[in-house]
């Protein structure tokens, strides 16, 4: 199994997820990997580790969630791994619920989402966001 972790999805890539046909809420897993050191382009907060910039942009995240009926479910960090094998492990795994893919559309192009970002963006090495449906929906 290939795996490759991203910070932004190529462009083919979103228009694809967000033109699908809708079909009801979802569950984001969100598989991340952070940086050894956070990354702002004008150098600011050096001293913060890639985890503490995410936690800024994760703090945030709450609300514009909610702005658009969606909800932060679990995060939790990476503590072992009890089956498998994989070079580098993840560190840490989130849930965010999602009513419609119109909604986590609306919140990624909300300026409140688009002012947070930038937190993502220095704490991030890369992730994966995996769409997942409850069975039988």
């Amino acid at each position: 199994m290939n795996v490759t972790n991203a910070v932004f999805p190529p462009a083919e890539q979103a228009a694809a997820f967000f033109s699908a046909p809708e079909d009801g809420p979802f569950v984001m897993v969100n598989l991340l990997k952070f940086k050894d050191h956070a990354e702002y382009p004008d150098g600011s907060d050096a001293t913060l580790s890639g985890r503490e910039a995410y936690a800024r942009y994760g703090a945030a995240v709450r609300g514009c969630l909610a702005a658009v009926g969606g909800e932060a479910l679990y995060a939790g960090a990476v503590s072992e791994l009890m089956l498998g094998a994989m070079d580098e492990p993840w560190d840490m795994v989130a849930l965010a619920r999602y009513p419609s893919r119109a909604a986590m559309l609306a919140m990624v192009q909300s300026p409140e989402y688009q002012a947070i970002e930038k937190h993502r963006v220095a704490g991030l090495a890369g992730q994966l966001n995996i769409r997942t449906k409850p069975i039988g929906a």
